[in-house]
């Protein structure tokens, strides 16, 4: 039940939750406000509407006022002449899916499907396909970020209640006076059909609408298409790229360690979660470096050493690195080298001292192998590790994002070093039999060692040398777990 628990927890997080709360908090890869723009943008979702839609285009229409429209596709069907209009007297279609389905609750083949099925429609109706998507409640998924999505997702700026038909003409007037500025984009909708809508809950808007428009006119302002709200607020940015080019550097320097701070704090900060809930143990506490559990083996047969397999519900150790240690070695760290250096050695250290506590703990009895994910190419096999890959899947998709993740909060280089080395940036299994385990580090009483070397000026350079040079097996990609 833990299991389970932990795998919606996962699947929820990573396919619905986070990329829902990235695009509101940071607009990643969505267009949701213009910024120097003077025109406002009016958009419109759930129609059209046999009766609410046609006085919405009079309306429109009476204000010389444009729109973007995101049209439900059985809506559309349903109303040709309806989007004949809208094409016809200016208004931009966008698509709001085929059926106001959520996101959250579709694959992304049905979402794609849903999409691809509204453009037809639309194309067939008015000559000209569809650029702009806004998913049901602004609710997005992971694979809506994909490069292959070739729809730009538009959110919003604001959002009035006006769905509900208790909030009344004059409240629903002042909530939209208050966000009636350049660049803002407005969410309304010409349909009560949607659930959770009330069906003459457009009649107030509209009338709620007309004040606005009014207003509008006379402060000078006018509702532009989605189009060409994204052109104006591209062409400011362009003029203005130069001027305070310097400026955007140190701003978003700035932004970049807040950020980095606010990832790293919510990183820690589930990594106490996770221990609470897997009740992972701590090599040495007093220097975490290395925590694991006793648990059966969940995923598919592995070939080991001498004909033995790793089958499902074999007891395995499960390895997972500390996360702020991590983090700590990465940020004091001058290059990849020099991290992977000393995380080759805190292993060397910590492979022993785990070996000692396996041996004396009695739930370990039956452990079959020692068990972790991690980023690397060669680097565990020097301790006796073999390394396979990850069978595909959502594991394995969802490992390589999180690690990526990671990596780019830890690694000296960052973001840099993903782009110079993302062929070799895949998560694989490592696995070591625990016969090997014993045989390499298992010594209870261990023989006296050397103190680590300070990695001086002159040490580090002849390492960073010799391993640049291919004389040792050090992966330049360091484990992570």
């Amino acid at each position: 039940m833990q299991n389970l628990l932990l795998l919606l927890f996962y699947i929820t997080s990573f396919y619905a939750f986070i990329p829902s709360l990235i695009s509101r908090l940071f607009g990643f890869r969505v267009f949701r406000k213009g910024k120097n723009v003077k025109d406002y943008a009016l958009t419109f979702d759930d129609g059209p509407d046999p009766y609410y839609t046609p006085l919405l285009l009079d309306l429109l229409k009476k204000y010389d006022a444009k729109a973007t429209f995101f049209v439900v596709g059985e809506h559309a069907e349903r109303n040709p002449d309806l989007l004949k209009r809208m094409h016809n007297e200016g208004h931009l279609i966008g698509i709001h899916n085929y059926k106001h389905y959520t996101n959250w609750l579709m694959s992304p083949k049905l979402v794609r499907q849903q999409i691809e099925r509204t453009d037809t429609i639309v194309f067939q109706i008015t000559g000209s396909h569809t650029e702009y998507y806004r998913p049901p409640w602004g609710i997005t998924n992971l694979f809506d970020f994909s490069k292959k999505h070739h729809h730009r997702i538009i959110l919003w700026s604001g959002m009035f209640g006006d769905w509900k038909e208790r909030i009344g003409v004059d409240r629903l007037t002042e909530r939209m006076k208050k966000r009636l500025r350049g660049g803002e984009v407005m969410v309304l909708h010409d349909c009560g059909t949607t659930p959770g809508a009330d069906k003459h809950a457009p009649k107030i808007m509209l009338l709620a609408l007309e004040n606005v428009l009014e207003m509008a006119k006379q402060e000078g302002l006018k509702s532009i298409r989605i189009d060409e709200m994204i052109e104006l607020h591209n062409a400011s940015k362009h003029a203005n790229s130069v001027r305070k080019l310097q400026y955007r550097k140190e701003g978003l320097a700035a932004v970049r360690t807040g950020i980095k701070k606010v990832v790293v704090k919510l990183w820690l900060g589930w990594e106490k979660v996770f221990h609470l809930v897997t009740h992972l143990k701590t090599i040495t506490p007093e220097n975490p470096f290395l925590h694991y559990r006793i648990r059966p083996y969940q995923g598919k047969r592995v070939a080991m050493t001498d004909g033995k397999f790793l089958e499902k519900g074999d007891s395995i150790v499960e390895l997972h690195f500390d996360n702020k240690k991590l983090y700590q070695l990465g940020t004091t760290s001058r290059t990849s080298v020099h991290l992977a250096i000393r995380m080759i050695r805190a292993m060397e250290k910590q492979l022993p001292d785990l070996a000692h506590l396996i041996a004396k703990d009695p739930d370990a009895a039956e452990v079959k192998a020692l068990y972790g994910v991690t980023m690397i190419n060669r680097g565990p096999e020097q301790f006796g590790f073999l390394v396979k890959d990850l069978p595909k899947g959502w594991f394995a998709a969802s490992s390589a994002v999180y690690l990526r993740i990671l990596m780019s909060v830890i690694h000296p280089q960052g973001q840099k070093r993903l782009k110079e080395g993302s062929q070799q940036m895949i998560p694989k299994m490592i696995i070591m039999p625990m016969d090997v385990l014993y045989e390499r580090f298992g010594s209870i009483h261990k023989p006296e060692r050397t103190a680590p070397r300070e990695v001086t000026e002159e040490r580090y350079e002849e390492e960073e040398s010799g391993i640049l040079a291919g004389n040792s097996d050090l992966s330049r990609t360091p484990p992570v777990a």
